[in-house]
């Protein structure tokens, strides 16, 4: 079958399966008489292979003269309703069809988008964009079921349009809002650079300018166009056509008239209408030619060149002698001759006889010339033929033509007489078509005929060669630019017949002649029509536009008008209509089910007596065929809903499933006014969606190459598993995203085919489940692919499969967690006995494995969003309690090891805070921030009654932990050491003088120097080491707050007592040092300046100002006074 887009004409093939009506067989007048039967063996001699070859030949050949014969009667009913209709018009209200998609366009746009995913485009896009691109291709594009849509044409750019826009919105709805940029803005954008990456690098200003008549089938049509279509409709050639239409006279409103009357008569309707005329403009052409007058002038035995502007040149030769005599004044001409050469003459040289003067002596002088015309570029062919026209050429008579070529696309054939410049007369070729004739009876002249014929004109050329008349027609066919090729009579003839070819016997004069004149209401209309839409129909289907069964407006103008005309009945129409719709969807074409939706119910109407313009009448074959094709249409519907995935994928055509859902209600309808019981609607609907189910998943472990084997490894069969669910999960959600409005008036029954289709899988994923290890965990991720789908949709949500999910992994769960319950107490026990509390992030190498297993197990259990909920309330407050216990332990095993080392500590100002010291300070810090993240509900309740009892326990141990670092036992011995030098001692007076002795330093320094650089050592180690701020800051406000409060005991158990010089310089030192450090650190004034520091600081600035009354400068510059010359 040809493509009806092509440019080409089909030759007048149609297609194999489509069965022209014959002509009513004829009796041959033999039907009585018996033959007597020969004998066996002649028999088989008479039967013999040949004959029956011939036999067969001929009468295929009779068949395709029967069927050529009906297509051009055919072709004459239209041209006719095409001419002058009275009863339709083309309608202007029907819907605009969208041009299809093909194979090639869908691998180019598949291409345009791998090229921007690849990042070879230059377009500019964001992450957002990026992935929703991605999504469609991979989804969408790549999809078996686009192509097959793409096959079935069906499928256009506005398809794949509203596709990627829906995708779209539901992706910008769940993103964030941006201020300044609406979700509209982004919508705009993004649709616009998805037109943008579907156009790819096309530019429109090169599309053709003049489209096909395929591409403009949507519009109001006119009646050339109309002839055009239905000659590709019916297989007629343009000559044909154009021999047809002239014939019918369709230009004379008369003889239209007339026909109409005599139609009037023939069938005894009254139709009003009225007639258009239409005037016929011919716009005359001129054409000039550069040629120039000939002269030549030239001596005996050399070569003349003259260029001329006459076609048809003449030439005089003169020859002369010359006169040897003196007083001779010219030459003496001996002869002459006049020649008329052509382009075609010959090019070698040839004797002319001479016209000589009568006196002359040789009468038979000739003359050896070579005379050769070339022809210019533009005359393509020239000669002499006879011709009688119409409109030129009105003789038949034989004259000199010229095929010249005007410009790049127009030619002209133009007759020229002897020694003119411009024609004669000339026809331009623009619309005409040439082919091989028979001779013409009555033309005197010319053994070979040719013609060109176009509406309203038909020119009959001849001529005597056979030879040029080929070339003849060669060059007009090339120069008319026409579709069909015309082929010689000598090769038309088939091997063994000698009858010309089928159209020109058809299409002589008598022919003709029987076409035009038969009477239309003789012929079954009924029998011509449902052949004539068929053909439409396969047009239609064939062109560029995506139209699911609808004519285009110029075809249904032209049926409407034949029914109408010749009494077609309405009835009759659609059940034809319907057969053929029918035929294309069972071939997997998509067909709009709104279509078949008219065509049934006005079917329907007609057959159940309920039309609204009381016209109910059928006839016994209509209620057949219409209960025939009722039944057709039922079993095709089911067909269609039980495979609703790939007859209407992605839910294109918009709105077809669920009017397919709404034809199958009208079908089961008993008549057209009692509507279906609701309850055998849904029970049809229920039994075609189960069968759905077992059809999807079908061809969805056929995709996903998926076979029942056995003897799989259980890593295979597991991964298997979890791209099957995958694609399940993807194919229920495509289910719902596409076709659940649909099925918007059963939504239970949607979720009921989820169900059974998820059963199926359930088969396969219970047997590989069983073939897994005793303790893999491998499963897990199934579940959670699955439950993270099932817990959203509120119809499958705690539904069977998913309730059977549960079943299946909640001794998975509970097994898990108990052997990791064992692991984590085992590792810690492990742990502290090996521990070797070097730092790791925050804490040691045992609590930080302890903390990550605890919430790595608690965030698992949280993934997996058990959906049953006391369930999850149990799995929940089983981790939580356990992570209680284990952080108790983790504290006590610390804390126990805290208090060992500080037992083990120096109390001297040599100490100094361990790194291990630190570690273990760090564990518990950690322990506690952890505690709240892992012992405490979601909700905000506690686990068990002491939950916060480990709370407050964690709280203590840590703060205890400060006065466990043997921070105030230096302090004391420097001031045990100071206690030596009171007053009244047995070694005072002899430490005053071992210190007054000394010439060289600092009375004091020594001691106050140690200590001031074990609190700074110590400072820094603490604000190094420890990873929390705010201890650290807690740890340097006791630690001051303890060794002021220290001095200021030391102090007051010395009221009545004078200091020592000895004592008063060191604790001048002391004080004043462990103020400003501790103040360096971040200790706050109000706990820098407290009770103790101001009784210190009173009583050391007493004695200072005592010892100076005394002593004069016996402190040697050592005072409680703020001075900035003072050394650190």
């Amino acid at each position: 079958m040809l493509d009806p887009s092509s440019s080409e004409d089909s030759g007048g093939e149609i297609n194999e399966d489509t069965q022209v009506p014959k002509d009513p067989p004829t009796s041959s007048g033999q039907g009585g008489k018996l033959k007597k039967q020969p004998p066996a063996d002649q028999a088989q001699a008479e039967n013999s292979p040949v004959e029956d070859q011939e036999k067969n030949e001929q009468e295929r050949l009779q068949k395709e003269e029967a069927e050529r014969k009906s297509k051009l009667q055919m072709y004459v009913f239209v041209l006719r309703c095409i001419a002058y209709p009275f009863n339709a018009k083309q309608p202007t209200d029907m819907a605009r069809r969208q041009q299809k998609l093909n194979k090639q366009q869908l691998q180019a746009v598949k291409d345009h988008f791998q090229a921007f995913l690849n990042g070879d485009t230059q377009m500019v896009a964001d992450e957002a964009f990026c992935n929703a691109v991605r999504s469609y291709y991979e989804g969408f594009l790549k999809s078996e079921r686009v192509s097959r849509m793409v096959q079935s044409g069906g499928c256009s750019a506005c398809d794949f349009r509203d596709v990627f826009k829906k995708n779209i919105e539901r992706r910008v709805r769940s993103l964030p809002k941006i201020d300044g940029l609406s979700k509209e803005t982004v919508l705009s954008s993004w649709i616009a650079k998805y037109d943008t990456i579907y156009r790819g690098d096309e530019d429109l200003r090169h599309q053709p300018q003049r489209m096909h008549l395929s591409a403009v089938s949507e519009m109001i049509l006119s009646k050339e166009q109309l002839y055009e279509m239905f000659q590709q409709i019916l297989g007629i050639k343009k000559f044909e056509h154009q021999l047809l239409y002239n014939a019918c006279q369709l230009d004379n409103v008369d003889e239209q008239a007339a026909q109409i009357r005599s139609a009037f008569t023939e069938t005894e309707a009254g139709v009003g209408g009225a007639l258009l005329l239409f005037h016929l403009k011919t716009h005359s052409i001129y054409f000039n030619f550069s040629w120039l007058e000939p002269f030549v002038s030239f001596r005996w035995g050399t070569q003349g060149d003259f260029t001329t502007t006459h076609p048809l040149p003449m030439v005089k030769v003169k020859l002369f002698t010359e006169s040897t005599g003196v007083l001779a004044l010219e030459d003496k001409e001996l002869g002459r001759v006049i020649l008329n050469p052509t382009t075609n003459g010959p090019k070698q040289a040839e004797l002319h006889k001479m016209v000589v003067s009568k006196n002359s002596q040789d009468a038979e002088l000739k003359i050896q010339l070579a005379i050769r015309m070339d022809k210019p570029p533009n005359m393509k062919h020239s000669g002499y033929l006879y011709a009688l026209g119409q409109r030129v050429w009105k003789r038949w008579k034989r004259r000199y033509f010229v095929l010249v070529q005007v410009s790049q696309y127009t030619f002209a054939m133009c007759s020229y007489r002897e020694k003119k410049s411009e024609p004669h007369e000339l026809m331009q070729l623009e619309g005409y078509t040439v082919d091989y004739s028979d001779p013409q009876p009555g033309l005197q002249g010319g053994r070979v005929f040719f013609n060109a014929v176009k509406e309203g004109d038909l020119v009959v050329f001849a001529n005597d060669d056979e030879q040029d008349r080929m070339l003849w027609v060669q060059a007009m066919y090339r120069a008319t630019g026409q579709s069909y090729k015309p082929i010689p009579p000598t090769q038309n003839c088939r091997a063994g017949n000698s009858q010309p070819y089928a159209p020109i016997s058809l299409l002589s004069r008598q022919g003709v002649e029987e076409l035009i004149s038969a009477v239309p209401c003789r012929f079954d209309h009924a029998a011509l029509f449902p052949f004539l839409q068929k053909q439409t129909l396969q047009h239609r289907m064939n062109d560029s536009f995506s139209c699911l069964g609808w004519f285009s407006p110029g075809q249904v103008f032209v049926l409407d008008e034949y029914c109408a005309r010749y009494g077609v009945r309405g009835c009759h129409r659609h059940l034809s209509y319907l057969r053929d719709l029918m035929e294309y969807s069972g071939n997997n074409i998509l067909v709009d089910p709104t279509l078949l939706h008219y065509s049934y119910a006005f079917c329907a109407s007609h057959i159940h007596g309920n039309r609204p313009d009381g016209m109910c009448t059928v006839t016994e074959e209509e209620g057949e065929q219409f209960e025939d094709i009722r039944g057709r249409l039922l079993s095709l519907l089911d067909n269609q809903i039980i495979h609703f995935r790939y007859c209407f994928p992605f839910g294109r055509p918009d709105g077809a499933l669920k009017a397919t859902l709404s034809l199958l209600e009208r079908v089961l309808m008993k008549d057209i006014t009692t509507p279906v019981p609701p309850d055998e609607m849904k029970k049809v609907v229920q039994k075609c969606l189960e069968k759905a189910a077992l059809v999807n998943y079908s061809q969805l472990t056929e995709y996903a190459q998926i076979e029942a084997d056995a003897q799989a490894a259980t890593e295979k069969r597991l991964e298997d598993m979890m791209r099957l669910g995958e694609l399940c999960i993807e194919v229920l959600q495509q289910n719902d995203e596409h076709h659940s409005e649909a099925f918007s008036w059963w939504p239970e029954m949607m979720a009921e085919h989820a169900e059974t289709f998820m059963s199926l899988y359930t088969v396969d994923m219970d047997g590989a489940l069983q073939v897994q290890p005793v303790d893999s965990w491998d499963s897990f991720p199934l579940f959670q692919l699955l439950n993270n789908f099932l817990r959203y949709d509120p119809h499958l949500c705690n539904g069977m499969f998913h309730k059977h999910l549960q079943d299946l992994f909640i001794p998975l769960v509970v097994r898990y967690i108990d052997l990791m319950e064992s692991s984590i107490a085992q590792s810690i026990h492990c742990g502290f006995e090996q521990e070797t509390w070097q730092s790791v992030n925050n804490g040691s190498e045992t609590s930080e494995d302890l903390f990550w297993k605890l919430d790595a197990l608690q965030m698992f259990v949280l993934d997996l969003h058990w959906p049953e909920p006391e369930f999850a309330k149990h799995l929940e407050q089983r981790l939580k309690l356990m992570a209680s216990n284990m952080m108790e332990a983790c504290v006590k095993r610390t804390k126990a090891a805290f208090d060992s080392k500080m037992q083990k500590a120096s109390k001297s100002t040599d100490f100094r805070v361990s790194l291990l010291v630190c570690t273990m300070f760090n564990v518990l810090i950690d322990a506690k921030k952890q505690c709240s993240k892992l012992c405490v509900l979601d909700s905000g309740l506690e686990v068990r009654p002491h939950s916060t009892a480990i709370l407050c326990s964690l709280t203590t141990q840590t703060d205890h932990t400060f006065p466990s670092i043997h921070f105030a036992g230096p302090l004391d011995a420097v001031l045990s050491k100071l206690s030596r030098y009171d007053e009244g001692t047995l070694f005072s007076s002899i430490f005053s003088f071992t210190v007054s002795s000394s010439a060289f330093s600092k009375p004091g320094m020594d001691l106050a120097d140690t200590y001031i650089t074990f609190v700074r050592q110590n400072q820094d180690i603490l604000r190094d080491r420890v990873n929390e701020e705010m201890y650290i800051e807690k740890l340097f406000d006791q630690w001051y707050t303890s060794s002021m409060k220290a001095v200021c005991v030391w102090l007051t158990d010395r009221l009545d007592l004078q200091l020592h010089m000895y004592q008063l310089k060191t604790l001048i030192k002391i004080v004043k040092k462990t103020y400003r450090d501790f103040r360096l650190q971040g200790v706050l004034d109000g706990t820098l300046n407290n009770k103790s520091y101001e009784t210190v600081y009173n009583r050391l600035t007493v004695e200072e100002a005592t010892v100076a009354v005394k002593a004069g400068d016996g402190l040697q510059g050592i005072t409680m006074r703020d001075s900035d010359e003072e050394d650190g």
